[in-house]
């Protein structure tokens, strides 16, 4: 009996031991050493929200765990380097810091600092906020927030290039980028639109009984205030794309990278994405996206992530795609923001 025992004890610890060597094989890696903190933010309205950020560093890297991604970042390490440019990661609805998690390392491993803040109320741990009225205008309120923090609190404050600030949003994240550029929705286009052509975000929106669904509850209870600090931002499938039309993307000036995915059912680009794009005009730079779906400008996948976000279509090459996605954010952010 006790061999049997040992005997399995033995399979139980190979069995362990190859899952973690498994798993440190799957951690996102960069060619310079990144490091990493989690840290506090104050928002406007006094209560504190998580944001992961990223920077260059000199320091030895170790796997490290955010979310469900395994990361090979130096945790609370010193920043290396001086006049850094700020970029800001704003997550879809129910995502998180992690949600972006490859893209940050990429930027960090070019020279940049990246701050992706946990958006209060509409994270995978806690969707209380999504739906009421100040669900949105709290998501525009937190990029300023952050910038605010990373500018004059953080640590490292004085190693950033405060000229240099540019944004990435991803779906809600997408409109609230926009916002934060001076995008300016009508919320009470949100019932009319859910009336007559719902999607995915009316049924969310149905799910929590969301006064948005109300016309005359939607109206804003503040406005969506630009941050002129932001030089340049890349939006992809932007959710509510429908609210910036026909003029609320007319005071928009900045250098503008939109992407769309062909199979996105989630954020359908007829009622989103073309419209931002129409009414943003000719300077966009645009970048449609073949066999990709909405959820294949998340990080790609860890073994740890569940399979409804690692689904993509037919012979699709999430990780392929990121690394020239990443590269071409890179790339414009440099060109956009000298």
């Amino acid at each position: 009996m006790m061999k049997w025992i040992v005997g399995i004890l033995i399979v139980i610890a190979i069995l362990g031991y190859g899952l973690v060597r498994y798993a440190m094989s799957t951690a996102l890696r960069t060619e310079n050493p990144v490091g990493f903190e989690l840290i506090k933010i104050q928002g406007a309205d006094g209560y504190p929200f998580s944001a992961g950020v990223w920077y260059p560093t000199q320091a030895q890297p170790k796997p490290t765990l955010l979310s469900i991604m395994l990361m090979d970042v130096a945790r609370n390490a010193p920043i290396s380097g001086n006049d850094l440019p700020l970029i800001i990661i704003s997550h879809g609805n129910g995502g998180g810091p992690a949600s972006h998690a490859d893209l940050a390392l990429a930027l960090a491993n070019a020279g940049y600092v990246v701050v992706a803040p946990m958006h209060s109320g509409d994270n995978y741990a806690d969707q209380s906020a999504v739906g009421s009225v100040s669900w949105l205008t709290q998501r525009n309120e937190e990029i300023h927030s952050a910038i605010d923090y990373i500018l004059d609190n953080w640590e490292y404050h004085d190693h950033i290039d405060p000229e240099r600030i540019g944004a990435y949003g991803l779906s809600a994240g997408g409109f609230t980028v926009l916002t934060a550029i001076g995008g300016q929705p009508d919320l009470r286009i949100i019932a009319k639109h859910c009336a007559e052509s719902p999607e995915i975000v009316c049924d969310l929106l149905q799910s929590v009984n969301s006064p948005l669904l109300n016309a005359d509850s939607a109206t804003m209870e503040k406005d969506f205030l630009p941050d002129l600090r932001i030089k340049a931002a890349v939006v992809a499938a932007p959710g509510l794309g429908f609210t910036f039309v026909p003029h609320g993307l007319d005071t928009v000036h900045v250098p503008i990278q939109l992407w769309s995915a062909d199979n996105d059912i989630n954020v359908p680009y007829a009622t989103n994405t073309k419209l931002v794009r129409e009414a943003l005009g000719s300077s966009v730079e645009f970048h449609s996206v073949s066999g990709a779906g909405h959820f294949s400008f998340l990080t790609p996948c860890s073994f740890l992530a569940p399979s409804a976000i690692c689904s993509d279509e037919g012979q699709f090459d999430r990780k392929a795609f990121h690394m020239d996605m990443n590269a071409s954010i890179i790339m414009f952010f440099k060109e956009k923001m000298q």
